[in-house]
C-alpha cells in the first residue's frame, strides 16, 4: 500500500519523545501563513479540524492532515517528515526541544499513482 506521508526514523524517535510528555498528539501540515510549511505538531485535538481538512495517514501513530486546496497541489507527492536543529513553528510542540519537524517530498511514481487512485 502506497503511503502519502512517511517519517524518518529521528522524526518517529521525536514523536514519541512528545507523546511521552503530552501525549496522544496530531499534525497538520502548515500553508504558509504564520509558520511557514511546516509539518505543525499538536496534542491531539488541539487544533480544530474543518470538512477541508484531508488526513493523508500516519506517522508514528499519530494522524497527519493537509486543507483539500494544498493537497490539491501536493497530491503528486509524497510527504517524508524528517528532524532538523533549530527553531520551528511556535505553536508546534517541538520547538522546546531545539529541533523542528520538516518536510521533505518526492514524486509519486506512475505505478505509485496508478495504486493510489485504486485505493480510493
Amino acid at each position: 500500500m502506497v503511503e502519502r506521508v512517511t517519517a524518518t526514523n529521528e522524526a518517529l524517535e521525536l514523536i514519541e519523545l512528545l507523546k511521552q510528555k503530552h501525549g496522544p498528539v496530531m499534525f497538520h501540515q502548515s500553508g504558509g501563513c504564520c509558520d511557514g510549511s511546516s509539518p505543525m505538531c499538536y496534542p491531539e485535538g488541539d487544533l480544530f479540524l474543518g470538512d477541508q481538512d484531508v488526513l493523508l495517514g500516519e506517522i508514528g501513530g499519530s494522524k497527519f492532515y493537509m486543507h483539500k486546496n494544498q493537497f490539491d497541489y501536493w497530491s503528486h507527492t509524497q510527504l517524508i517528515i524528517d528532524v532538523v536543529e533549530g527553531r520551528g513553528g511556535m505553536f508546534s510542540l517541538e520547538g522546546v526541544e531545539g529541533k523542528r519537524f520538516l518536510t521533505r517530498s518526492r514524486a509519486f511514481t506512475s505505478e505509485e499513482t496508478k495504486e493510489l487512485q485504486q485505493q480510493k
